[in-house]
C-alpha cells in the first residue's frame, strides 16, 4: 500500500513544484538525471531503474546518489516512483523496496520549458535569404491556386501549402529578430577580443549586405505576389484551410444529467463514425452545400465555433505576412523596410566600432579605458597610503605649479609638522622661491614641445573625399537616363554603380504602396529621384552586375540625377 502511495501521490501532484531542483544545493546532478530520462523518452523508454539511470550517467554501481536523487525529484512532483514487481521471485524480494520511475506529466511540461528556455537564451538567430526565396516559391504556387475556379480547388493542398508558408515566414521572422539583438550584444561587447571581432567584422558585413541585397530583390518579388493573390481572392483560400482544419474539431463533453451526457455521447459517436467511414469528409465540407459535414446541431455548433477561430487565425497570420512585405502608408512602413534600415544601421555600428577600436590600439586617449585600468590601479593598491599616492597622481591633487617650497621650509616641517587641528594663522609660514617673488612668474627652462605637423594626415582624408565624391557622381552618371528605360535594357553595371541602383531601387520599392504599379521618389540623400513603373506580363529579367546577375520583374524606370545641371534633359543611360 505505501508503495502505491508513493506513486499515486506523485501522480496527483500533492506536491508538485517540478522547478524546485534548479536552486537546490545538487542541482547539476538533478538535471543530469533528468536529462537521462529525456534521453530515454526520445528512445521510447518509458520507466528506467536506479540502475539505468547510473549506466547512462557514466557511473555503474554506484546507485545510492541516484537512488537519493530520484526520490527527491519523485517528491518534487517530476518524477513518478511505481513498485517493480517484474523481478520479484521471493518473499524478501517482494518486501524489498524497488522501483520504475517515469517523468509525470508536470516533470515532462518543466523539461520541455528549461529546453525552449535554453534555445531561446542561447540563440543567435540569422539572416535567411533562403528563406525568402521558399516564399517566393510558395506564394508563386498559392498564386496559380488562387487563379483557378472555386470549383478546381484541392483544400488539402490549400492548406498544405498555407502551412508550409506559414512556418518558413515565422522562422524567417524569429531568426531576423534574433540575429538584430545577437547582433547588438555583439556590439556592445566588442571589447572582449578586439582582435576577434576586427577579424570577424568583415564577415559579418558581407553577410547583411548580401541579405539587403537579397531583401530588396525578393522583396519586391514576395510584394508583387501578395498583390496578385488578394486581388485572386485570397480569403476563400483561408476559409479553405480553416474548415479543413475545424473538420477534425474534439466535441465538447457535456455537463448535463439524467441521459444528456449519455444522449450527447452518442450523437457525438455517431458522428465520427460518419466521418471516420467518408474519406473525402473534409473536401465535402468544403463542396457541399451547407460547408459542413452532415452532424447533429451540438456538433454543428462546435464545427462552427472551431471553423471561426481558425479562420480568424488564418487571416491574422496573412496580415503579418503582408505587413511584412507590403507597406501601408509612409507613416508605417513594413517590417522588411524597418528590418533594412536597422541592418544598415548595423553596418554602421560595426565601422564605428572598429574605428574606435583601431584608435584605441594605436595609443591614442580613450578616457573610458583610462579610468578602466585606475580602477584596476586602485583596487591593487597595497596600502591606503599608496591609493591616496594614486589619487594624488592621478588627479593633480598637488601643491600649486607656480609655488616653489624651499628646503629650509621641508626641514621645518619635518622637525614641527603641525597637526590637522592647528588654526591657519597659527601654522608655520610658506617660504616662496625668490624668483617667483621677484619676477612674479616661474617658468621651467628648456625648449617648449614641438607641434605636430598633421599636414600630411589631412591632405590624405581631403583626397579620400574628393575620391569618394568622385566614384559617386560617377555612378550617379551612368545610372541616370534620358527617358524612362526597361530594367532588361541596362548594360553590365560596375561594383559602385550597382551597389547606388540597388539603393536606389530599395527606395522606391519601398516606397510604392500596396496595389499600386508606379512610383516616384527620391533617395535619402536628395541626389537622385527615380520612377518606377511596373510592366504587365513582362516576366523575370536578368541585370549583369559585377557581383552577379540580379533576377526580378520586369519594370520601366527613369533615374534623373538632381545633383547635375543638365539643361536639356537627363544624362544619357548605361
Amino acid at each position: 500500500m505505501a508503495d502505491a502511495g508513493t506513486g499515486e501521490r506523485a501522480a496527483n501532484g500533492a506536491s508538485r513544484q517540478p522547478f524546485a531542483h534548479l536552486s537546490a544545493p545538487n542541482a547539476p546532478f538533478y538535471r543530469d538525471v533528468l536529462t537521462t530520462f529525456a534521453r530515454a523518452r526520445d528512445r521510447f523508454i518509458v520507466h528506467m531503474r536506479p540502475e539505468d539511470v547510473s549506466v547512462d550517467l557514466g557511473r555503474p554501481g554506484d546507485t545510492e546518489p541516484v537512488v537519493a536523487a530520484l526520490e527527491k525529484l519523485v517528491e518534487w512532483g517530476n518524477l513518478r516512483a511505481d513498485p517493480d514487481t517484474s523481478r520479484v521471485v521471493t518473499v524478501e524480494d517482494f518486501h524489498r523496496a524497488r522501483y520504475l520511475y517515469q517523468l509525470t506529466v508536470a516533470g515532462q511540461a518543466a523539461e520541455d520549458a528549461i529546453t525552449v528556455y535554453e534555445e531561446a537564451v542561447g540563440r543567435k538567430g540569422a539572416l535567411q535569404s533562403v528563406a525568402l526565396e521558399d516564399i517566393a516559391t510558395q506564394l508563386h504556387a498559392l498564386a496559380e491556386m488562387a487563379a483557378a475556379g472555386p470549383g478546381r480547388l484541392d483544400p488539402a493542398k490549400v492548406h498544405l501549402l498555407l502551412l508550409a508558408l506559414a512556418e518558413r515566414f515565422t522562422g524567417l521572422a524569429d531568426n531576423a529578430q534574433a540575429f538584430m539583438a545577437s547582433l547588438r550584444r555583439v556590439i556592445d561587447f566588442a571589447d572582449g577580443n578586439v582582435d576577434a571581432f576586427v577579424a570577424y567584422k568583415q564577415r559579418l558585413i558581407d553577410y547583411i549586405n548580401r541579405f539587403i541585397a537579397d531583401l530588396a530583390n525578393r522583396g519586391a518579388e514576395i510584394a508583387t505576389l501578395l498583390g496578385r493573390i488578394e486581388a485572386a481572392g485570397v480569403d476563400r483560400l483561408l476559409v479553405l484551410a480553416a474548415r479543413r482544419e475545424a473538420a477534425d474539431v474534439v466535441p465538447d463533453i457535456p455537463d448535463g444529467t439524467d441521459g444528456t451526457g449519455s444522449g450527447a455521447t452518442g450523437n457525438v459517436t455517431g458522428s465520427t463514425v460518419t466521418d471516420s467511414n467518408n474519406s473525402e469528409s473534409a473536401e465535402s465540407a468544403v463542396r457541399g452545400a451547407g460547408g459542413r459535414p452532415v452532424i447533429d446541431a451540438d456538433a454543428s455548433a462546435a464545427y462552427d465555433a472551431a471553423a471561426a477561430a481558425s479562420l480568424a487565425d488564418w487571416r491574422n497570420r496573412w496580415r503579418g505576412l503582408r505587413d511584412w512585405f507590403l507597406s501601408a502608408d509612409s507613416r508605417h512602413p513594413s517590417q522588411a523596410r524597418l528590418l533594412r534600415g536597422a541592418a544598415v544601421t548595423a553596418i554602421t555600428q560595426l565601422i564605428d566600432t572598429v574605428a574606435a577600436l583601431n584608435e584605441r590600439r594605436s595609443g591614442r586617449s580613450d578616457r573610458s579605458a583610462d579610468f578602466r585600468a585606475l580602477s584596476r590601479w586602485f583596487a591593487e593598491a597595497p596600502d591606503d597610503a599608496a591609493a591616496h599616492r594614486l589619487w594624488r597622481a592621478a588627479f593633480g591633487l598637488t601643491s600649486a605649479r607656480h609655488l616653489t617650497v624651499t628646503q629650509e621650509t621641508l626641514t621645518a616641517w619635518e622637525d614641527d609638522e603641525p597637526t590637522p587641528a592647528t588654526p591657519w594663522r597659527q601654522a608655520p609660514p610658506v617660504r616662496i622661491s625668490p624668483q617667483l617673488r621677484r619676477t612674479g612668474s616661474y617658468e621651467r627652462r628648456g625648449q617648449p614641445n614641438r607641434v605636430a605637423d598633421r599636414a600630411g594626415q589631412r591632405r590624405f582624408l581631403q583626397e579620400q573625399a574628393a575620391r569618394e565624391a568622385e566614384e559617386a557622381a560617377a555612378a550617379r552618371q551612368r545610372l541616370a537616363t534620358a527617358g524612362p528605360v526597361l530594367l532588361s535594357g541596362l548594360d553590365v553595371l560596375d561594383r559602385q554603380a550597382f551597389r547606388l541602383f540597388l539603393g536606389v531601387l530599395g527606395d522606391a520599392l519601398a516606397a510604392r504602396l500596396p496595389g499600386e504599379t508606379e512610383v516616384k521618389t527620391t533617395t535619402s540623400d536628395g541626389s537622385m529621384e527615380i520612377r518606377l513603373s511596373l510592366v504587365p506580363d513582362g516576366g523575370t529579367v536578368a541585370i549583369e552586375t559585377c557581383d552577379g546577375v540580379l533576377h526580378g520583374p520586369e519594370h520601366l524606370v527613369e533615374i534623373v540625377d538632381l545633383t547635375a545641371a543638365r539643361p536639356g534633359g537627363a544624362r544619357e543611360a548605361v
